[in-house]
Parts: structure tokens; sequence; C-alpha cells
């Protein structure tokens, strides 16, 4: 093959992004993906609808990262939220921003945004190459190209952004992290991160299908410290707990030090006094209503027998004749209904890896490797990720974006 001045490998949302960036700088670019479709995770994302981005400031996306955040500093001020609403837009792609500053597509449609890019990229005269990297080509300590499966690919700058291990299915295979270790970059070890939790007993499956909204879920560690506590929704499985609480609460778990428990409450609108006060009003105008029946006007049907076997409390009792301890029994269920997690669920059922490529080892404003001059690596390949709300894909944006620009310009410097 002929010289490419830069090679992408990586057709998800970080990849497209460097390509387009280091094209609109007027460098070739080849774009290398194996798989048929380009962006094949976008799809999934937002639930099918794609929260590309979140509309808050760089301060705000940042204050959304758990780790590493300020290694993000430089990309995310240069690409900011505002400045990818408008480049979506620019493609074509009317947006709308919803409960918590999430952006979607006002046609709700994830294949919008991988259209537009997909017709930009054309467009833009990038080379797009169906075939998998199987290793760089590194001479002199500097990268010169890529050995792909149909061959090798010259190329003065290479851009790696092969995503993480969450969702084989889309080609999130692990690539990156061996082609990054060829190069002399240390991995943190690759975690789940947003990613449902497991029920270390079988209290869930009881209740497998019920959603929750307006509690507030909180994650202690076996100190009880609390590492998560927020009000929203989540979700009951046959394995545990899921939801977007949940898979929030699972980003801040370091699951090698420590163990959790799960603490919902279901009425946080009510303090326990208030809570007590209106169990004892519902009492006294049917007092001998059967507890199981009583408990309709507190809980979920389906969480009703778990509840009524938590509190300690006979299905047919006449609530009239519930003693204190059972009512404080019953309201501390109410208030601080506890699930001890074993673990979270494999990676591959994770939205997005934690873990990386260690970012000391990269140059935050280039994105180009301290380890191998003319390699640059992007999104979830390195050790970066946020919370749900649009955050990772808008650290994809913004560092494919650096990448690209700063591959752009060190094959400039190179020819120069």
């Amino acid at each position: 093959m002929t010289q490419t001045s830069v090679a992408v490998i990586g057709g998800g949302a970080a990849g497209m992004m460097a390509a387009l960036s280091a094209r609109r700088m007027g460098v070739q670019v080849v774009l290398v993906e194996p798989n048929e479709k380009l962006g094949r995770k976008l799809y999934i994302t937002g639930k099918g609808r794609c929260n590309l981005t979140n509309n808050t400031t760089p301060e705000g996306v940042l204050r959304n990262v758990p780790r590493n955040g300020k290694f993000l500093y430089s990309a995310v001020t240069r690409f900011p939220p505002a400045a990818v609403i408008e480049y979506f837009e620019g493609l074509g792609v009317p947006l709308k921003t919803e409960r918590g500053g999430r952006v979607f597509p006002c046609s709700d449609r994830a294949a919008d945004v991988i259209d537009a890019l997909f017709f930009a990229l054309k467009k833009a005269g990038v080379v797009l190459c169906q075939d998998r990297a199987t290793a760089l080509e590194i001479q002199d300590g500097h990268v010169t190209g890529v050995i792909l499966q149909g061959g090798t690919l010259p190329a003065k700058g290479v851009i790696l952004a092969t995503g993480g291990l969450s969702y084989p299915a889309t080609g999130s295979t692990g690539d990156g992290y061996w082609l990054a270790r060829q190069a002399g970059h240390t991995i943190v070890p690759p975690r789940p991160s947003l990613v449902p939790l497991e029920d270390a007993g079988d209290t869930c499956a009881k209740m497998q299908g019920l959603s929750l909204k307006n509690v507030t879920f909180t994650l202690k560690n076996q100190k009880k410290k609390v590492v998560f506590q927020e009000q929203g929704e989540m979700l009951f499985t046959h394995f545990g707990l899921s939801g977007p609480l949940v898979l929030s609460a699972s980003a801040h778990a370091n699951w090698e030090k420590d163990t959790y428990t799960g603490i919902i409450d279901l009425k946080p609108a009510l303090e326990e006094e208030k809570l007590e006060a209106r169990i004892l009003r519902d009492v006294s105008q049917a007092p001998n209503k059967a507890f199981h029946n009583f408990l309709e006007g507190l809980l979920p049907r389906r969480m009703i027998p778990v509840a009524g076997e938590r509190a300690d409390i006979p299905a047919d009792l006449p609530v009239n004749v519930m003693t204190r301890a059972q009512r404080r029994r019953l309201i501390e269920t109410i208030k601080a209904f506890r699930i001890p997690v074993s673990g979270p669920r494999p990676i591959k059922e994770a939205i997005i890896t934690a873990g990386g490529v260690k970012t000391g080892e990269v140059d935050p404003g280039t994105m180009m490797s301290k380890k191998t001059p003319g390699l640059f690596l992007a999104g979830e390949l390195l050790d970066v990720d946020a919370y749900t709300g649009g955050f990772n894909l808008q650290i994809a944006w913004c560092t494919g974006r650096a990448a690209g620009e700063g591959a752009a310009q060190y094959c400039e410097e190179e020819e120069g």
C-alpha cells in the first residue's frame, strides 16, 4: 500500500471523530474497522437513542469523571459539549436536551448520528478499510505503520481508538490493549463500569421485572462508608439490580478492595416520623385490614411479600394489632431495604470499561504516546471513564478530536 499520513484503528465514536478531525487538517486518512458497519456500539447507547453528550460546561463534564479527570481538561475545554452539539447539528442532526442535561437526536434514533458521521467521512475523503490490525510497525522507536490481516498499511501517524472490553459483539474485544502494550504502554487492568450488580441472595429474583421510580439508592462498603447516593430509577432482575441508579453506583465501586450493600429508601420524600404518622393514620382508617392488603397503599404489589417477610409480620395479621416493634421493622424495611451485593456482572455486560492505557503515558494535549512517537490514543482505550448521562461519549468525541488534530500536526511536522 502507498504511504498514508494517518491510520485510525477503530471505527467507533472516538475513531470516526479522530479520522474526521485529522482529515479536516488536510492529511490523508485511512480508517480501519473489522466490522462491516461503523459505530456499532453507538447503535445501543441511550437504549438505541444515542445520548451523545451532556449539555453542561467542561467543568460539569469533569465533575462526572471519577478517575483521571485532570487528564481530560485540555481535550474537553477545546471541544466542550456546546461545540459537540454545534458539530452534530452542523452535520444535519437536530438535537434536544432532556432531564439531567442528556442530549439526544430529536428523532430518538442512534442511526441518524451514525449515518451523519458515515456520510461526513465519505464526503471528506477518508478511506474506509474493513480489516483487523494485528500489530504496530515500529522502527527506531517510532510508529511507521500498522500490520493488518490483509497486509501492511504504512503510516506516519497511527491512532488507536479500539474501545475497551464491554459489549464484545460490537467489536470491543480488547485488541487495543495489546497493540498499546507492544508500544511500551502500561495497561491498568480493565474492569466493568456502569454495570448491573449481582444480589448475594435471592431477594431480587423474587421481584424480577419490578422497576422503581423516585427512590434513593445508596451504596455502602463494609466499613459503612457511603460511596454513592442518588435519587432516581432502578430495576430488580433475576440476577440482582440494574437501572440508571445502579449503573451509576457501580462506577464508584472498588471491587478489588471492598464489598458492598445496596440500600433502597422506598419513600425518600417522607422522614421516618412522617412515615410512621402516615402508617398510624392508615391503620386508624382501616383497623381490621390484613397486613398484606394494607401494604398495597405503601409499596408496589410485587414487593409486598418480600417486605412482609423482611419486617417479620404475618401477611394476614390485622394491622390494628401490629406491635410497636413490628411497626419499627416495617419503617426500617421501607426506608432502608438492604441488598447485599456479591459483585458486578461480567465486563461484557458493562456499558463502559474502566482501566486501560495509563494516562500518565499519554500527552493530554495531543493524545500522543510518550512511549512511542507517532502513536496516538483516544476513547475508551484510555484509563478514563465517567458516569451515565452522555459523559462517556463526550470523552470519546473530545479525545478523538484531540488525537486527530495531534496526529495531523505530527505528520505535517515530520514532513516539514
